[in-house]
């Protein structure tokens, strides 16, 4: 379809013309319109901003060549600012940020980030505001598994009754009896607007903090469900005679539920897999049901057919006995694309348009009905639109952003600053000018985060002629990482955050190890993180019960006033040690765990469309990849291979092998094609051989490029 200097994809214009415009009070003729007119004016803009990343970029790497020899830190500072690419502001800022919903502002909670071309897992994350403690306990290794209590298809009562006791000791932790413990509980009622508990020596107790009940359903004689809260967190005890475990329990209690994922952000970027039109009214398609509130998913599972849906709000009663509503769904927002991709779904002048300012238009127009109240649920009650932004390098792109905000609002008829932003802060560049970037954004901003897996791929190619990079598993120990993360929120409550903005933390990659994220994640509201992401709804549960433990509130007043890391640490490249020798075959570990990780992930993006999965590495353990963990996988060996201390025939030898195993480990996947059969054909088996190869000079080091080039290859054989 051709409109002004503008060509639609068909597809795409049927579905904004038919699906999303109707009921917004816009026009098709001012959404293209307007489009074109954000297209015309802010593109060359956009390309000049990527055009002055390959500048600094290859000045940066020329200052490396001609310092070979030495690295004075403080001469590389300054160097850094010569060129413009450390924007380090002095002048005090604070956001004015308004219209933020208590999820962002005042609850502080796990976080899902879940792909939107995927309706079953959006569906799943815009539900996993509340979970099953006991299911999550029960259905992973939290549980102590010793003595009869390992998992088994049938209900295994020992490892029932380990669950109940963890259940009933977190209770005790963060709800406490002035009298008793809950694990003496026979009878839960509700009387003169306070909680009683009756043990079964007859003792009534009532809670320490008898504020930390806030609700109820059914009579007060024998409630059905009893809400708590700590920490603006709430946990629901259900009581059922009918449950399998309430029958058992002396108190009936047969599940507790605890509110989980506060927020998700619904992905159009790192976790999907969207190469053209087609693929993008898939993603835009999801996004529209969620705002709508009418996305329904239908799959099978066992032997019957599951029905997913937008969970509704509850009703209860407070403890006076007055009506109150609680919120079933997590708080969505929408993560667009960044500034450095381009679409041909829409071409302008013949060329195609950055989708990033489609994705804006098209996420916000469907975001319009639940602004609107025309939704069957409501998204934000305080009428916002929360959009986050990746990719952005330094504070004149966020600013560019800001200025595609107000373009979107004026062509949509909303009111200025309805659209928000989060900065992802994900880039060496925007980390070191994040007070200025904040600057920027200070009226719209709702978000921060550090977003370590990207981060690290943009400090290996950052740094790419700095030297040969540490082992992969040893960046997390290096010094710029820690730098980076206390600066994040430094920075953050520096500019007002606290009690208006999220604070985020980054992914918990290892989803089968649950224990282990039990005993570790409690770090990120300890460094001061309003909210963390997790892979899973179950994961989201676990994590809750670490911001039962941990007043984020009171933490951040903690860290308000600690010393500043220091620019110098931030910029500590994370080189070999000139005196450090790796062993041959410690090298072919290291080249093995890296090509695995990247066949795993590209031979699902590329061959079955699939943008983020769990692939299990080379000793079988189920990791979860998307774009940011294969750039950090493909910069890591092209660093490597550019300074010798891998060949190019090493690479290839290596791919070939752990190909192999990635396709036994695949083996039980019936659409799945292997690489094996022909290297030389396999699409996939390019595709990640071209990262690593032409990884050294892949702008910024992003891997869209050779992936959506193979993934469009196999569509088109397909289609063929």
């Amino acid at each position: 379809m051709k409109i002004g200097k503008l060509e639609i994809a068909d597809v795409l214009h049927t579905f904004v013309n038919d699906e999303v415009l109707p009921g917004t009070d816009v026009s098709s003729d001012e959404f293209w319109a307007s489009l074109e007119n954000i297209v015309a004016e802010l593109g060359p803009r956009n390309a000049a901003l990527l055009a002055r990343r390959d500048e600094l970029q290859e000045q940066i790497d020329q200052w490396h060549r001609d310092h070979a020899d030495h690295h004075d830190g403080a001469e590389y500072a300054d160097f850094l600012r010569s060129i413009g690419y450390l924007d380090y502001q002095t002048e005090p800022t604070e956001i004015a940020t308004t219209n933020v919903d208590i999820e962002i502002t005042t609850v502080a909670g796990p976080q899902l980030v879940v792909p939107l071309d995927n309706a079953r897992y959006a569906l799943n994350a815009a539900n996993a505001r509340w979970g099953s403690l006991y299911d999550a306990l029960y259905g992973t290794d939290a549980i102590d598994q010793s003595e009869g209590a390992s998992p088994s298809k049938r209900y295994n009562p020992i490892r029932g009754r380990r669950v109940v006791a963890w259940g009933r000791d977190f209770l005790d932790r963060h709800f406490s009896l002035d009298q008793a413990s809950h694990h003496w509980s026979v009878k839960y009622t509700v009387s003169n607007g306070a909680l009683h508990v009756e043990s079964g020596d007859g003792v009534i107790s009532t809670l320490l903090r008898p504020e930390r009940f806030v609700g109820y359903t059914g009579s007060p004689e024998a409630p059905d469900t009893i809400m708590l809260q700590k920490n603006g967190m709430r946990c629901e005890l259900v009581v059922s005679d009918d449950h399998v475990i309430g029958k058992t329990d002396p108190a009936g209690i047969a599940d507790i539920r605890l509110e989980s994922a506060i927020s998700t952000i619904m992905d159009c970027e790192d976790s999907v897999s969207a190469v053209d039109a087609d693929d993008k009214v898939t993603v835009y398609g999801n996004w529209l049901g969620l705002m709508k509130g009418d996305l329904v998913e239908t799959f099978e599972k066992g032997d019957e057919t599951v029905r997913r849906e937008l969970a509704a709000d509850m009703a209860y009663k407070n403890p006076a006995g007055e009506d109150i509503v609680v919120r079933g769904r997590t708080l969505m927002l929408v993560r667009n694309v960044g500034p450095h991709l381009s679409t041909d779904a829409v071409l302008y002048d013949g060329e195609p348009i950055f989708e990033t300012m489609l994705d804006a238009m098209v996420t916000t127009a469907a975001a319009k009905h639940d602004l609107l109240g025309k939704g069957v649920h409501t998204n934000s009650a305080e009428g916002s639109v929360y959009i986050v932004k990746p990719k952005m390098h330094g504070p004149e792109e966020v600013q560019l952003n800001i200025e595609l905000f107000g373009m979107v609002e004026d062509a949509l008829g909303l009111e200025r600053n309805t659209m928000k932003i989060g900065i992802m802060d994900e880039e060496r560049r925007t980390s070191l000018g994040l007070k200025a970037a904040i600057t920027a954004a200070r009226e719209r901003l709702v978000f921060i985060n550090t977003g370590f897996l990207d981060r690290t791929g943009d400090e290996i190619h950052t740094s790419m002629e700095a030297g040969p990079m540490l082992p992969k598993g040893e960046m997390k120990g290096a010094a710029w990482l820690g730098a980076y993360e206390d600066s994040n929120v430094d920075t953050g409550l520096e500019c007002g955050l606290k009690g208006r903005a999220q604070i985020g933390k980054g992914m918990w990659a290892i989803p089968d190890q649950m224990s282990n994220m039990l005993a570790t994640k409690i770090g990120h509201p300890l460094a001061g993180a309003t909210c963390a992401w997790v892979p899973s709804p179950t994961a989201a549960t676990l994590h809750a019960t670490h911001y039962f433990m941990l007043s984020v509130d009171e933490r951040q007043d903690d860290l308000v006033n600690r010393p500043r890391r220091r620019v110098a640490d931030m910029i500590t490249i994370p080189t070999l040690p000139a005196d450090r020798t790796l062993t041959p075959e410690f090298i072919q570990r290291e080249l093995e765990n890296n090509t695995q990780g990247i066949l795993g992930y590209v031979v699902r993006w590329v061959g079955q469309g699939v943008g983020c999965s769990t692939v299990p590495n080379v000793d079988d353990v189920g990791l979860m990849e998307d774009l940011a963990t294969l750039r950090i996988s493909s910069q890591h060996v092209a660093n490597w291979l550019h300074h010798g201390v891998v060949s190019a025939e090493q690479v290839r030898s290596t791919m070939e092998r752990m190909a192999t195993v990635v396709d036994q480990q695949n083996s039980q996947d019936g659409a799945y094609q292997p690489m094996s059969a022909d290297f030389d054909s396999s699409e996939s088996f390019k595709a990640a051989l071209a990262l690593v190869m032409e990884g050294r000079v892949q702008p910024n080091g992003y891997t869209e490029a050779i992936l959506r080039r193979h993934r469009r290859a196999v569509k088109a054989a397909a289609a063929s």
